[in-house]
């Protein structure tokens, strides 16, 4: 399996130059590739009815793609991977060209990891309707790959319509999608639209199972697991090195081709104590 690390979003501040530190420190330990997470916006928990979810308006996020740009700058091989980018509450058009600009700058490191998300609160404050957010995701990735390989598109589906036209600069390469989530119809989707799937739970039953879904979807779509690619992720708070090494086991048993350590949640620590929890997490999954 391939080592990566998540971006400790909330902890890591906003200092450019202790951002390039934590980058920079990433590559040097080589590690392969970096996750980010996203919000759009936090709810302010003191509304009428209140607000309840795992984080509101005080917990911070850096806004993935335009943090990759940053990154592409700074870094030489790491891969960037949004994990997961909630696409259908943002303009489709936009994110194939904000994705593309990543991917150019980048040498073709961006893959990028896509999600229906949850919050009402984001999709009424970008415009978007929640209630159609799946069948809009499975329409905004046809859209998005040809954005990113055509010329000029010319496209009338249910929620899009392109009259002649596409983006500039494009990608070398297609960006790479892998589709967070363990719905049914997530599954369907990743199976049938997606180069991978980013599993949101620990490597149990329910994570094999739904890695069993994926593969009967595709068998029967005439497609097979070759080329297809799971990120998993761990967390270093509660853990040692015999958890640690234990869970990436699991998950390769289960088919992970990429692992990455979650560093936040761990008590107050600076940028070199996420580097060093990295480094924990390395030594004690080096040979797996």
């Amino acid at each position: 399996m391939r080592i990566g690390a998540v971006l400790p979003h909330h902890e890591i501040g906003t200092d450019p130059g202790a951002l390039r530190h934590y980058l920079e420190g990433l590559e040097a330990q080589g590690i392969t590739h970096l996750l980010a997470y996203d919000h759009v916006l936090g709810a302010n928990p003191d509304r009428p009815g209140g607000f309840v979810g795992p984080y509101d308006k005080d917990v911070a996020f850096h806004e993935p793609l335009a943090f990759f740009a940053f990154a592409a700058a700074v870094t030489t091989a790491m891969e960037l991977v949004t994990a997961v980018l909630v696409l259908p509450q943002r303009q489709t058009a936009l994110v194939a060209k904000q994705a593309a600009e990543v991917a150019v700058l980048s040498g073709n490191r961006l893959r990028l990891g896509v999600g229906t998300g949850w919050n009402t609160v984001e999709y009424e404050a970008l415009n978007e309707d929640f209630h159609t957010r799946g069948r809009r995701q499975a329409e905004q990735i046809e859209v998005m790959r040809r954005l990113w390989t055509d010329d000029s598109v010319e496209f009338h589906g249910e929620f899009h319509t392109i009259d002649r036209a596409s983006i500039l600069p494009r990608p070398t390469e297609p960006v790479p999608v892998w589709f967070g989530g363990s719905a049914p119809a997530v599954l369907e989707r990743c199976a049938r639209l997606g180069d991978g799937w980013i599993p949101l739970g620990s490597p149990n039953e329910k994570s094999a199972d739904a890695l069993a879904a994926i593969r009967a979807h595709r068998e029967a779509a005439g497609a097979t697991m070759d080329g297809f690619t799971v990120q998993a992720q761990a967390q270093y708070v509660g853990g040692d090195a015999d958890r640690w090494r234990s869970h990436a086991e699991r998950w390769r048993d289960l088919g992970a081709t990429h692992l990455a350590i979650a560093t936040h949640r761990a008590g107050d620590t600076d940028v070199d104590g996420h580097l060093a929890r990295v480094a924990d997490y390395q030594s004690a999954v080096a040979d797996i």
